[in-house]
């Protein structure tokens, strides 16, 4: 899942929204500086990426998209689950959309000094462009991907990400629609074992 979905799997706590917002750029065992409940969205984050690498559902999916995007078809698919969250995002939560996006941008502008380098240099680009709220837009999404293909050097495919999504738009919903409710429970209870886990330690 990419950056709305593990935002709106993170439950209401600032602190575990923002660990598992810049989890991907906190390598190894170094999330230990952190503070507990940031630590706590980081590991929410790990178990979020290895159900959906291991499942059959999403597996299904990026081998609809694999011929196009080679290795970079979990990426991929990562983007259209989340432009379809987006999408429907009233089905999932009862705030709107933009006042989640503006809410999650605010959680990371506070914690600034604490971000990753990475994050520091993408939050101007992504509070600016409206990436979380922008994912429901073809054109924004469109955006995305050719920022990201000219990441990897223009060697991934996704310059046409956009027209095969077109083309597989009805299964690769479905898809997500019977994944992301697998996804939910699993994710509420994890994060519930990992913040009871945290108690116990303070006990």
């Amino acid at each position: 899942m990419n950056f709305l979905a593990h935002t709106h799997l993170s439950g209401n706590n600032e602190d575990v929204i923002f660990g598992n917002f810049i989890a991907d750029s906190v390598k190894g065992s170094s999330y230990t500086t952190f503070r507990q409940a940031i630590i706590t969205g980081i590991l929410l984050h790990r178990k979020i990426d290895s159900f959906t690498d291991s499942h059959p559902i999403t597996k299904r999916s990026r081998d609809m998209v694999r011929e196009h995007f080679g290795k970079f078809s979990g990426i991929v698919v990562d983007i259209y689950y989340d432009h379809f969250l987006a999408r429907n995002w009233e089905t999932y939560q009862s705030q709107e959309l933009s006042a989640f996006s503006s809410k999650v941008y605010l959680i990371l502008a506070k914690r600034f000094l604490l971000l990753p380098p990475r994050i520091k240099r993408l939050l101007p680009f992504l509070i600016a462009q409206n990436w979380l709220s922008g994912y429901a837009n073809i054109n924004d999404l469109r955006r995305v991907f050719k920022g990201m293909d000219r990441r990897t050097g223009h060697i991934s495919g996704m310059e046409n990400a956009i027209p095969v999504l077109k083309e597989n738009y009805d299964q690769l919903y479905i898809d997500f629609l019977e994944f992301y409710i697998q996804l939910q429970e699993y994710s509420r209870k994890e994060l519930a074992l990992l913040t009871e886990s945290n108690y116990t330690k303070l006990a």
